[in-house]
């Protein structure tokens, strides 16, 4: 029960990243910080301070190998992501296929990250607990969004410890396009 509680409880949350640098990127709960380590002095140096998404960025990241699965909402969305209209550019795909290098990029640059669930997996793949709700405090600590479906993923309750997910996470106007398309879908079942 002590482990079981809503993303919106955690105090803190981040994320290691390793490339061509090895950054932490964690939040207090107030705001974002990213720190770079510095390998000739063995610490880490702030050097992304007040981190924060952009309120919308033509970039998003999804496995599209998995399209032929998804629910309506999520064909919509990455549909008319792709679209090219007269106030439309299309999106760009930039997939790494690993949550957290996705993310950072997300976080970055600005754009949406998903991880829907599909016919194969109905409640998604990703686990709530250490890897949906932890990355979710992040985004909404940098102004991003992240949502499970229609609901705000730091509101979610889970009921196992390896409870699986699909989410969104990211520029806080492109999730709550998606936000609602499952909004509108759940209002028609």
């Amino acid at each position: 029960e002590d482990i079981l509680q809503p993303g919106s409880r955690q105090i803190a949350a981040g994320y290691s990243l390793y490339g061509a640098s090895t950054m932490l990127v964690f939040t207090l709960g107030e705001g974002v910080n990213g720190f770079t380590l510095d390998n000739s002095l063995g610490e880490f140096i702030l050097t992304h301070p007040n981190m924060s998404v952009k309120p919308s960025h033509p970039i998003y990241s999804v496995n599209e190998g998995n399209s032929a699965f998804w629910d309506p909402p999520t064909s919509k969305f990455v549909n008319d992501l792709k679209a090219l209209t007269e106030t439309h550019k299309p999106y760009s795909l930039r997939y790494i296929g690993s949550m957290v290098a996705d993310v950072h990029r997300t976080l970055l640059y600005g754009g949406v990250f998903m991880y829907p669930s599909d016919s194969k997996s109905p409640n998604g793949k990703l686990r709530y607990l250490y890897e949906v709700s932890p990355l979710s405090l992040v985004m909404e600590q940098a102004g991003g969004a992240a949502v499970v479906g229609a609901k705000r993923a730091l509101d979610v309750v889970p009921d196992h410890i390896h409870m699986r997910v699909p989410c969104f996470m990211g520029s806080k106007n492109d999730i709550e396009i998606i936000q609602n398309l499952y909004r509108k879908h759940q209002a028609n079942l």
